[in-house]
């Protein structure tokens, strides 16, 4: 029975500088921002959507209220322009990330086809092989 030490295991050279990674293009990095048009229309959105809250808030306030009502209508103004924005926003980042999703999606079913599609023109270019015998069945 030995109870000497396992022996040694040693790998190969490993080279001292490892080569550098290749160059990100901007076709081959995939960004998570949507496009800067569906950006600026959800932007205008929650814009709108906080003056149409405010306008809201103002009159159910001003409707409520009687005498000097300033301060209670500009909160009022103030509390219908959060909702507004803040809901608008929620249905905005959901739905660009559901854009991002989708364009995800199209363009891995884009790969996955072109691939099912060279594998066709393989077996295609297999079968038409002029040089190749005919199986005997």
């Amino acid at each position: 029975m030995c109870l000497g030490h396992p022996p040694v295991r040693t790998i190969g050279d490993v080279p001292d500088t490892p080569e550098p990674p290749a160059p990100a293009t901007s076709a081959t990095v995939a960004t998570g921002a949507p496009p800067l048009g569906a950006r600026i229309g959800a932007f205008a959105a929650i814009l709108a959507a906080g003056a149409a809250g405010g306008f809201i808030g103002y009159a159910i306030t001003d409707l409520q209220c009687s005498g000097d009502c300033s301060v209670n209508t500009a909160i009022g103004g103030l509390v219908g322009a959060l909702l507004g924005a803040v809901g608008v926003a929620i249905v905005a980042v959901l739905a660009l990330r559901a854009m991002h999703e989708w364009r995800t999606i199209v363009e891995r079913d884009a790969t996955a086809a072109e691939r099912e599609l060279d594998a066709k023109r393989a077996r295609r270019a297999r079968a038409i092989d002029p040089n190749r015998r005919p199986r005997v069945r």
